[in-house]
């Protein structure tokens, strides 16, 4: 090697030093905007807290610009520094997608697939969930239930790999869709109970019973209320919860009614059954499916979450067994 080939490899080398230096860098702001913390991010990078300030300074005296305002502790990102973190998140989820896809080209696929859904599709989710891990047993799966509009900001900005949400009720962005059901609804009692109603009940009728719903920040609870609008009724709730488990025990144990979709009927075994009986669909019925970032390519482990999710009916995994009393 020539001592001019020589300096041009050393000059390739510390240039990709650099790159990680600032990588490293972009690591610690991303943790401090999640964490909203200094010391909590420095212990999710595994770095003292000297360090990650040191490092954030760093990115400040590269861009020429104020990141982060600073008290006695931190307060909050400047307008420039929600922009840097913005090209971070997107920088460091190309980079961690191209190292897992140069290594999934050599062996079996690798990574964490965070996933956000929404309470009323975590009854359906471990079908998918299950198909995964087994298909690729040397990667890991984290799933979050979280309401529509997190699991679009979580997409946003990169904390989810993909999410299970409503597709056609209220807008997404930037995503790309893959459908898997449509969600039915049903009133759903206590046990031993003999509902008037038994092959079906209209919503006028439904409103009617002390009802137990989610809470407004839920979109399901939107769409119920927006079915109730159509037809000019004002339900008898008196009770809202943001947790499914919360709403199902005073269904069963409480002598509460509810109206839940298809798929969280798989959730009622056990005890007594309780009563169950199909609601009319007024409008399209809300398509549930999967969404990711619509940047090109994906990830590879959400390309393979996408991939098995086409293998299945996802209808018929929703249609109840029975709706008898």
């Amino acid at each position: 090697m020539t001592i001019d080939q020589g300096l041009w490899w050393n000059d390739i080398a510390l240039t990709a030093r650099l790159i990680m230096l600032q990588m490293r860098y972009l690591t610690y702001l991303d943790a401090l905007a999640r964490e909203r913390h200094f010391a909590r991010a420095a212990n999710v990078c595994h770095v003292t807290q000297p360090t990650l300030s040191a490092g954030i300074k760093q990115l400040e005296d590269t861009f020429g610009v104020l990141i982060v305002e600073r008290g006695q502790r931190y307060q909050q990102l400047t307008a420039e520094g929600e922009q840097v973190l913005a090209w971070a998140r997107r920088m460091l989820a190309d980079y961690d997608s191209l190292v897992q896809s140069l290594h999934d080209s050599r062996t079996q696929l690798e990574g964490q697939l965070r996933l956000g859904v929404i309470p009323t599709a975590l009854p359906i989710v471990r079908c998918l969930s299950t198909q995964f891990v087994e298909h690729y047993p040397h990667a890991s799966l984290s799933i979050q239930s979280c309401t529509s509009d997190a699991i679009q900001q979580g997409i946003d900005d990169f904390g989810f790999d993909a999410g299970i949400t409503y597709l056609d009720n209220e807008p997404l962005n930037r995503v790309r869709r893959y459908p898997l059901y449509r969600e039915r609804y049903f009133l759903v009692g206590p046990p031993a109970v003999k509902l008037t109603h038994t092959d079906s009940i209209d919503w006028q009728a439904a409103a009617s019973y002390r009802l137990c719903l989610l809470t407004q920040d839920m979109q399901n609870r939107r769409i119920l209320d927006a079915r109730f609008d159509e037809v000019g009724v004002k339900p008898a709730h008196r009770m809202e919860t943001d947790s499914l488990t919360t709403l199902l025990s005073h269904v069963r144990y409480g002598g509460w009614y509810s109206i839940l979709p298809g798929a969280s009927l798989s959730l009622l075994t056990g005890g007594s059954p309780l009563s169950i009986v199909p609601l009319p669909t007024l409008i399209t019925d809300p398509l549930i499916g999967l969404i990711a970032s619509a940047r090109d390519p994906l990830p590879p482990v959400t390309h393979a979450l996408f991939s098995l999710a086409g293998e299945r009916d996802w209808q018929q995994e929703v249609e109840p067994p029975t709706l008898t009393t």
